[in-house]
């Protein structure tokens, strides 16, 4: 059995299916082609089906009596006719055929599969047909995003997100950690002016229709130079243990440099440490002296600048036995310790009392 194309037919579509199938199905060549104005009885046009992508299609139409050929045509290519499968589709097969009814389907359904589908039914008297539209609905996803982002501070930033769909997708942007509400966009892009430090973060973007919702996130990092909080003082006695901390804040992570005066220290020097962690570093004196006494500097670097602190190490004077005298409590046991010039004044106003 051979297939005709109908590529000389200068009347309507219709008129080259059925002359198409009046081949196919053997049909006396004295049974006419209706014009447009036949039986709506003959030429049944049923509602738009709508399928989701990847779901599965069943297209069914009733036989009735005197049955003697049958055809499932998706266009212009005849999908089956009777028990006999002319698509090489693989996704397309037979699921009934009988007296009252002939049904076929497609897996998978794809926007491909997107048209209109027509039954051809000849009876022992005339033809008929049922024709259907399908509609096929695709979720949304996001086909082109902008890459994770690392700006300077003060830069104008840009993010793009593309996504296809059918119905076509909403597109959004949206801060979304850390989160905030103010900014955001209800289109493909977002622009961000001359952007701080407090607008890095990850950005989200939403593609969505009424069949789904695609989502994809970007992470935008902001540089900036240096800034560190104020150095505290650090009073040490002679011999004892004393630290030194500076903070900074920067991006990318500033590395940290130590002075006395303008002399750098480096770790191990003179059984000093250096630690560094993050944003913090510490300089440690195990066993401080009198030569440790002093002001340091502590100095935040990075690519995009410097910030510095200053902090003073100095000596804590412990109390002696030679500057403090102490009286012992007889009734409860305690002992006080005064020095010499408050024992003085204790003295004189007992005196005082006594005239």
């Amino acid at each position: 059995m051979k297939m005709v194309v109908c590529g000389y037919c200068a009347a309507s579509w219709r008129r080259c299916v059925v002359m198409s199938l009046r081949l196919l199905f053997l049909l006396p060549a004295g049974l006419p082609v209706r014009s447009q104005g036949e039986s709506q009885s003959d030429n049944k046009q049923m509602d738009n089906i709508t399928i989701r992508q990847g779901e599965t299609l069943f297209l069914s139409c009733s036989q009735g009596d005197f049955v003697t050929h049958t055809a499932w045509l998706n266009r212009s290519s005849i999908l089956y006719a009777g028990e006999d499968k002319w698509s090489v589709d693989p996704r397309v097969s037979l699921v009934t055929l009988n007296q009252d009814e002939f049904t076929i389907k497609i897996e998978d359904v794809d926007l491909t599969d997107e048209g209109q589908y027509i039954c051809a039914v000849q009876t022992s008297s005339r033809p008929r047909t049922t024709s259907v539209h399908i509609i096929v609905q695709v979720p949304p996803k996001i086909l082109n995003l902008s890459k994770d982002l690392v700006v300077n501070e003060g830069s104008n930033v840009m993010l793009m997100c593309l996504a296809n769909g059918k119905p076509e997708p909403a597109i959004g942007w949206r801060m979304l950690s850390p989160s905030d509400d103010s900014l955001s966009s209800d289109s493909e892009i977002l622009e961000i002016p001359f952007i701080s430090r407090y607008r890095a973060g990850v950005y989200e973007c939403t593609a969505a229709n009424e069949i789904a919702v695609d989502t994809q996130t970007v992470e935008l990092t902001v540089n900036y130079p240096p800034s560190v909080s104020d150095g505290r003082d650090v009073g040490v006695t002679l011999g004892q243990r004393g630290v030194l901390e500076c903070e900074a804040d920067a991006v990318p992570e500033a590395d940290f440099e130590w002075y006395r005066d303008d002399r750098r220290i480096f770790n191990g020097f003179d059984g000093i440490e250096i630690e560094d962690a993050g944003a913090f570093s510490k300089l440690t004196f195990f066993n401080v002296s009198e030569a440790d006494y002093g002001n340091y500097t502590c100095v935040a670097i990075n690519k995009l600048g410097s910030a510095n602190t200053s902090i003073i190490l100095y000596q804590i004077i412990e109390p002696t036995s030679s500057t403090l005298l102490q009286v012992q409590d007889g009734n409860s046991g305690t002992s006080t310790v005064f020095t010499p010039t408050c024992l003085l004044l204790i003295i004189l106003l007992q005196l005082l009392l006594k005239f």
